[in-house]
């Protein structure tokens, strides 16, 4: 299946520029295209595209500004800025950005950047780096208030914690759990000899990763046991990671 891509960018060239490059690469569906902020938000609610490229400054919301919202619809989405303006670079990692070209940029500098998509899609990282870790807590539980009820869930049930649609998701096994609680909130809640917060949108059973595999320019992803969910976790967190297990 085609990876989905949306174009933001106010200048009609530059779109058509990445829209030839997208296109002859080839294993991408171009969903739409942007000429301002508002529109690219509203694209990406109506088509939920894998990967957005999207230019910093725009008219009616910064690119940054809906890479900030864009996380928070779908922290897994790819975002690429491309952007004659390299002082926001620092900025862009901030929010994870999968790579961040500068303008004017050789059309090779986007094929290399759309080949390492494909190769992340295809599931070809193979690159396991770390022991599998285990903590159990016995029968703790945390009580989760929703608009449905109060659950109680086991802590050690729990593997992964993520932000999904401007809520909170927890997934189990077996489960899910919405709730309107922030991670930081939950965070504070769990035990953090168990859970880990590997990334500003997730948080992590350490005893449920699998491997860690690279992802973009510096991050990672975690795979987990027992769910088809994963994680994606930042250069900083990786290294508060080693430091945890002296890996």
């Amino acid at each position: 299946m085609d990876i989905s891509v949306l174009i933001g960018d106010d200048e009609f060239g530059m779109r058509m520029v990445l829209r030839k490059a997208i296109e002859k690469v080839g294993g991408f569906k171009i969903v739409g295209e942007a000429e301002d902020g508002e529109a690219v938000l509203t694209l990406t609610e109506e088509y939920q595209p894998q990967v957005v490229f999207i230019d910093v400054e725009m008219p009616k919301i910064t690119g940054v500004e809906c890479a900030k919202k864009i996380i928070d619809i779908n922290p897994k989405t790819i975002i690429i800025f491309a952007t004659a303006h390299d002082e926001y670079m620092s900025e862009a990692f901030q929010l994870y950005a999968f790579d961040y070209i500068v303008k004017p940029f050789k059309i090779d500098r986007v094929y290399q950047t759309l080949e390492r998509i494909k190769t992340l899609n295809s599931q070809q990282q193979e690159h396991s780096i770390h022991k599998i870790i285990r903590h159990e807590k016995g029968l703790d539980k945390i009580l989760l208030k929703s608009k449905e009820g109060i659950s109680f869930v086991d802590m050690s049930d729990i593997i992964i914690i993520q932000r999904e649609d401007r809520a909170t998701v927890i997934y189990t096994k077996d489960n899910s759990y919405v709730t309107s609680e922030g991670l930081s909130e939950l965070e504070e809640r769990l035990d953090n000899t168990q859970f880990f917060r590997s990334h500003k949108s997730y948080i992590v059973n350490l005893s449920m990763i699998e491997k860690i595999c690279p992802y973009g320019r510096w991050t990672y992803i975690i795979k987990l046991k027992n769910t088809d969910k994963d994680a994606l976790l930042t250069h900083e967190r990786y290294d508060e990671l080693k430091r945890l297990f002296s890996l």
